[in-house]
């Protein structure tokens, strides 16, 4: 018998719809330098990747307030974030699934502890994951593989019997190099973009009839 399948879940963009509310503060931080951050810009260099890469990439010269500038950032979103969100449709479905089936799953995320536990919180997930991984507290984040070997090591997964889910490139090429198969969130990115990242499947949500059929499939092959 195989290890049981395992199911991966990077978090913004792709367990709620988060990505407006990133760009717009990060739109209005730039503002102040006389940088106009439009979506696309933040989608191609923002999206998914470490704080520290941002303000290294929009901050030079600025090292010393790095943390400052992040830690600003992270505190409006959460104060921006409310209560009450939906998460991305089918989700609770496919958890109560995984659940029926006694799957391990876990949060693989960039984002802050504090701000995991607040997005977590916000669509009402909480309590489905015992296990939160988060990129910063990793010898490396995303896009490294490290957070997603991280994550099947304390599930007791393989590869091989784990599937990811992810909205952003940065994300896809961490869960792609760990081995997992990957899906792609089609939240922000469209098709073309996801599989050039390394997506193999790509989804409109979890209610995509595709992925029930890889489920299908990879629950008689690890039964």
């Amino acid at each position: 018998m195989t290890a049981p399948l395992a199911l991966l879940f990077d978090l913004d963009g792709t367990l709620l719809d988060t990505d407006h509310l990133h760009h717009a503060i990060f739109a209005e931080i730039l503002a102040e330098t006389g940088h106009n951050l439009t979506l696309e810009e933040y989608k191609a260099r923002i999206m998914g990747q470490p704080n520290e890469a941002i303000m290294t990439r929009y901050f030079p010269g600025r090292e010393a307030e790095h943390a400052a500038l992040a830690d600003a950032k992270e505190a409006e979103f959460r104060a921006r974030l409310g209560h009450g969100i939906d998460p991305i449709p089918g989700a609770v479905a496919l958890l109560d699934w995984a659940d029926r089936h006694a799957l391990p799953r876990a949060v693989v995320t960039n984002a802050p502890r504090e701000n995991a536990e607040a997005m977590l919180r916000a669509i009402g997930l909480r309590d489905r994951f015992d296990t939160v991984v988060i990129g910063a507290e990793c010898a490396a984040p995303k896009p490294d593989p490290e957070p997603y070997r991280a994550a099947m090591r304390m599930l007791g997964a393989t590869p091989e019997c784990s599937i990811a889910f992810e909205d952003s490139g940065s994300g896809i090429r961490a869960a792609a190099a760990s081995g997992a198969y990957t899906f792609g969130l089609r939240t922000g990115l469209d098709d073309a973009m996801l599989r050039a990242a390394g997506a193999q499947e790509t989804l409109a949500d979890y209610t995509d009839p595709a992925l029930w059929l890889r489920l299908e499939r990879s629950t008689l092959k690890t039964a």
